[in-house]
């Protein structure tokens, strides 16, 4: 990778990562609120079945409370348990309250079946996002590489206002996003 964009996505990732730690508790409540709403009518109107999901950490979108409501509406929700290499497993979600630690201060389920399967919607996370649907993550490749195989799938990015900005370095994949 080019240094320029190297250093370029290093300066957005520490810039957003400040900014969105310094949002005050009550205030990411209510923006996730109002994502996770804006979530659960796009599942419903683009009649999804199969979901992958981030699970939320520290101060992003969170998205555990649609996560919820997907399981009890009977739907398949999906999550990651990353893996080294950029590998991410895919299991199946059955229950919020039994999760593992794992690499890299991720979690994921306990004693779940990985899913082999197509999925309807992706939800992802990121650091910021621009107009055009391109993303800044957080530097790992896991999501560009398990995005690059799921060309069928309607992903979306959840974000904060702030994390919209006007052109991030150019990813390969191109989201949709969301946000309040």
């Amino acid at each position: 990778m080019d240094e320029t964009i190297k250093n370029a996505k290093k300066s957005i990732r520490q810039a957003m990562l400040e900014q969105r730690n310094g949002i005050p508790k009550q205030e990411r409540e209510v923006q996730s609120g109002l994502i996770c709403q804006q979530l659960w009518e796009l599942i419903l109107s683009s009649k999804a079945r199969v979901i992958h999901s981030y699970l939320t950490m520290g101060s992003e979108v969170n998205i555990l409370p649609l996560l919820q409501k997907a399981l009890e509406a009977g739907l398949t929700v999906v999550v990651p348990k990353t893996m080294r290499k950029r590998q991410m497993l895919n299991l199946v979600l059955h229950d919020l309250r039994h999760m593992e630690p794992g690499i890299f201060g991720t979690y994921h389920p306990k004693d779940s079946e990985e899913y082999l399967g197509k999925y309807d919607l992706i939800i992802v996370a990121g650091l910021a996002f621009d107009p055009e649907g391109y993303r800044v993550g957080y530097g790992g490749g896991y999501y560009d590489t398990f995005l690059a195989r799921q060309q069928f799938a309607r992903k979306i990015g959840v974000l904060y206002p702030f994390q919209l900005v006007e052109k991030v370095p150019r990813r390969r994949m191109i989201f949709r996003w969301m946000c309040c």
